[in-house]
């Protein structure tokens, strides 16, 4: 496998880091209301407080496993004019329609993704950048994951066994020569599911283990001739070459029963999770779509485009 330079590796924002117990996810849309001299402004001040809460988590907390990532959508790398030539894959992500299940298209303009093992701490960010962003944007998702027990869905199965792990992380993560003027980059997308835990719970676990391809109490994966072709791990799953990094994340309520899991990938290439989502969505051959979308629906799904900590820097002044 080709190494990225450590160069790369540091320059990235932490979208290698591992999922941990406590994660915000926030989606802001820039107010069509406020003059765009004050939604420049803004931006550059959010890009500059990105880099002091990371820098200062590792300062205070450097055990806590805390930071912030900070993405840009399409619409608002041209409504803010960067000054670095536009991603080559970045663009408003479409929906992906199958015959019964669709991902939706629900856009964004900033996506901001924060952990810490301190809950109080993974708090902290979230308030400090929802006054910054307040003035000049509305936060259309706000998510708060958690980790359930070893990392499993609330479905009950553990999720993202597949991750790339060491030095593979940044290979399938962070752009390198895929585009030479975005290195350090990467790719964010992003999904809230919400679970008919009804429907899923009233399946035998020998059937729901036929769903996601996988044993439910000791995470082992079927074999080839035992694993349906609809299953999650088949469809999911595009090839060892084509990987991306995942941190999803349970949510919810337990007495509304709005119980999700908020999917989350880093890629050096988009194209990578649309061969996924197609897999997934509209099937492979067509019609055979990944079965755990009878019992998980997509609400929301938006791509953004995560500058390194260099272009940060130069977008804050």
């Amino acid at each position: 496998m080709i190494q990225k330079s450590q160069a790369i590796k540091n320059n990235a924002q932490n979208v290698t880091d591992y999922p941990n117990n406590n994660t915000f996810f926030l989606t802001w849309v820039f107010k069509t209301d406020v003059e765009k001299s004050h939604i420049i402004d803004g931006f550059k001040r959010i890009c500059a407080l990105v880099i002091n809460l990371n820098h200062s988590s590792q300062n205070r907390f450097p055990d806590r496993k805390a930071s912030c990532v900070m993405g840009i959508g399409y619409d608002a790398w041209k409504y803010l004019n960067l000054p670095n030539p536009l991603p080559k894959e970045l663009k408003t992500f479409q929906e992906i329609k199958g015959n019964k299940h669709t991902a939706v298209a629900t856009g964004g303009d900033i996506q901001f993704h924060i952990r810490s093992d301190e809950k109080s701490y993974a708090y902290d960010m979230a308030a400090e950048i929802s006054s910054f962003m307040a003035p000049i944007a509305d936060c259309t998702v706000e998510v708060q994951g958690f980790r359930y027990w070893d990392s499993r869905s609330i479905l009950g199965f553990v999720d993202g066994t597949e991750n790339p792990h060491g030095d593979a992380r940044e290979y399938f993560a962070v752009i390198d020569e895929q585009d030479p003027t975005c290195k350090g980059g990467s790719y964010l997308f992003v999904q809230k599911y919400i679970h008919n835990l009804k429907a899923w719970n009233d399946l035998p676990i020998h059937d729901q283990e036929k769903v996601i391809g996988r044993s439910k109490a000791n995470d082992i994966e079927m074999t080839d001739a035992e694993k349906p072709k609809n299953s999650h791990s088949a469809l999911a799953n595009v090839g060892d070459d084509l990987k991306v990094v995942r941190d999803n994340m349970p949510f919810g309520n337990v007495a509304s029963n709005e119980m999700g899991t908020f999917f989350i990938c880093y890629a050096s290439t988009f194209s990578t999770v649309e061969k996924m989502l197609n897999q997934m969505f509209i099937g492979n051959p067509a019609g055979n779509y990944d079965r755990i979308l009878d019992f998980s629906t997509a609400v929301t799904g938006a791509l953004f485009f995560v500058p390194s900590m260099d272009m940060l820097d130069k977008f804050s002044g």
